[in-house]
């Protein structure tokens, strides 16, 4: 008796955990426009089944391009309206500093929403091992 009530505990807490808990995601982008068109998609499509999924948004080289102010996609849509829409979700956008320096931009040139990180792909690095993020790269 003491056995079958101890496991059903056990069943409990454990499924309990695990709807507690949250997929973490980091999207790595470093080819330009036309890779963030398809992982901005792909990250609309993530949320519409999984509006709870935590999602960084890492951009270094090339991958930065499309969080710049003005930059538009093949259609001549702003690629803005979308970041700040996927942000106001809990969506997180973070540049990488050494494309920065190495391409001479500042950060001036970008729109509000994103945040600075030292090193793009160190971060997606530090997502991965330390902090149990699945690796998407669109």
């Amino acid at each position: 008796m003491f056995r079958h009530q101890l496991l059903a505990a056990i069943s409990m807490v454990l499924f309990s955990c695990s709807a507690l808990a949250q997929d973490k995601v980091v999207y790595h982008f470093g080819e330009g426009l036309a890779q963030a068109s398809n992982g901005l998609r792909n990250i609309r499509n993530h949320l519409e089944v999984d509006p709870k999924a935590k999602i960084v948004v890492v951009a270094h080289a090339q991958g930065v391009d499309f969080l710049m102010a003005g930059a538009q996609d093949a259609n001549k849509n702003p690629f803005n309206v979308i970041v700040e829409d996927l942000k106001s979700q809990g969506v997180t956008f973070e540049v990488c500093k050494i494309t920065l320096r190495n391409r001479k931009l500042e950060e001036k040139q970008f729109i509000p929403e994103v945040s600075y990180t030292p090193s793009g792909v160190a971060r997606i690095t530090q997502l991965q091992s330390r902090e149990g993020y699945a690796y998407l790269k669109p």
